[in-house]
């Protein structure tokens, strides 16, 4: 998941397929003078569907298919021939995908309304349905009307703009500001490579590594890009990487030892996660703080009364290892309690 080609949002406009129309025929043969209706019925207009693929972890595929138009169904035919149906247009996204439909309210201005969302590979959501074919003019003859001429015209197919947004789906999610260390403990914790450097927002996508525990379990962590004041407003990279931590069963706070204020850094985070969704305060957290082989035994001692109550907290340091195996013994007894 390379920077320039991770992408979790995607405008895209769809059309699906008009059905064809039913057919007004008539049985035309030798020796039969007034044959009756046989029309047949038009064919269905293709729908748009999303379908689910644990192959795709980005939406980068989208970025130039924004255009997604489904044929038109087949019209129907004498000798109660049917016409075929158009082929559905089929859009695989990654697990974690959520779609949204722009609509216009009476006073012009834009809105969203969520379709669905697609977190299981396999499973479809469909975002237009293709019209009906129409009846051919053979369902229309009566004791009083032998030799209708009317068939049904196919249903018009939909069209709409939408929203796809990537929501990563990972059981522990890192949270922190910038350069607090969480892309160092992923690659530490797992075989994901993510960049790392000692500036704000190297991080600019979330990475996703496997962490192995013990007994071959597993679990899944993110690396999302760090957090600033501000950012439930838009501020730095703002609510495009809020999103992603709404996935996340557990969260990882994690705060550098040489914070000036540790439970203060640690207030600051959970107000931007609380104004950016009240809910994700229902959440399991935990409370990381890093980089604790710049510190000595006596500069933690000190440390530990200043941090912030009601949430579980360990020393570590991704660079010498330390309690990093008694973290993720941590992490899983709280995924899994």
């Amino acid at each position: 998941m390379a920077g320039s080609n991770f992408v979790d949002y995607v405008k895209i406009f769809a059309r699906s397929g008009h059905g064809g129309a039913g057919s007004a025929h008539f049985r035309r043969e030798k020796f039969v003078a007034f044959g009756g209706p046989d029309g047949g019925d038009g064919g269905r207009g293709g729908s748009i569907i999303l379908q689910g693929d644990s192959q795709y972890w980005t939406l980068i595929h989208l970025k130039y298919q924004r255009h997604q138009f489904a044929g038109d169904g087949e019209c129907g035919s004498g000798a109660r021939s049917s016409g075929k149906d158009a082929k559905d247009i089929v859009i695989p996204v990654p697990l974690g995908t959520v779609a949204k439909r722009v609509l216009t309210d009476e006073n012009g201005e834009e809105f969203t309304e969520t379709v669905g969302e697609v977190t299981s590979h396999g499973e479809r959501l469909v975002l237009l349905k293709g019209g009906r074919g129409g009846l051919g003019n053979w369902h229309f003859k009566t004791p009083t009307n032998q030799a209708p001429r009317y068939a049904q015209p196919g249903e018009d197919g939909e069209e709409g703009t939408f929203i796809l947004e990537l929501k990563v789906l990972a059981d522990v999610g890192l949270v922190g500001f910038p350069n607090a260390g969480k892309s160092t403990l992923l690659a530490a914790v797992s075989a994901a490579k993510p960049k790392i450097a000692n500036y704000a927002f190297t991080t600019l996508e979330p990475n996703l590594g496997i962490v192995e525990v013990r007994d071959g379990r597993s679990f899944v962590m993110a690396d999302i890009p760090g957090i600033i004041e501000g950012a439930h407003e838009g501020r730095g990279l703002g609510t495009r990487f809020l999103r992603h931590i709404e996935r996340n069963s557990v969260l990882l706070f994690m705060i550098p030892a040489d914070s000036d204020d540790i439970a203060r850094d640690y207030d600051i985070l959970l107000g931007e996660l609380t104004q950016y969704n009240p809910e994700l305060l229902d959440k399991r957290r935990l409370l990381a703080i890093t980089k604790c082989d710049i510190i000595d035994e006596e500069l933690e001692r000190q440390l530990r009364p200043s941090l912030p109550e009601g949430v579980s907290s360990i020393f570590i340091s991704s660079v010498s290892g330390r309690n990093i195996p008694e973290l993720k013994d941590m992490l899983w007894k709280a995924l899994h309690e």
